[in-house]
């Protein structure tokens, strides 16, 4: 499992995630605090607290993680 920090901090930003992570057949998740949701779910994603940066977990299947993170890379907090 790879974890970075991520900010998505606009609807136009949550819109783009999920449409790039849901081409992806590994499953990611999202963590912010004591709660973690599918990074493939656009209503998960709109039921965290966005305004703070939160935890991708990316959990390698057929993709490599890298590939997954330089798909993201313009959502990575940096």
């Amino acid at each position: 499992m790879r974890e970075i920090e991520l900010l998505l901090d606009s609807i136009d930003k949550v819109k783009n995630f999920v449409s790039i992570t849901t081409k992806f057949d590994a499953g990611i998740d999202l963590a912010s605090g004591r709660y973690t949701i599918d990074a493939k779910s656009i209503m998960g994603i709109f039921s965290i607290n966005l305004s703070k940066p939160i935890r991708l977990r990316i959990h390698e299947g057929r993709e490599n993680a890298d590939d997954i993170i330089n798909a993201l890379s313009e959502y990575i907090k940096k």
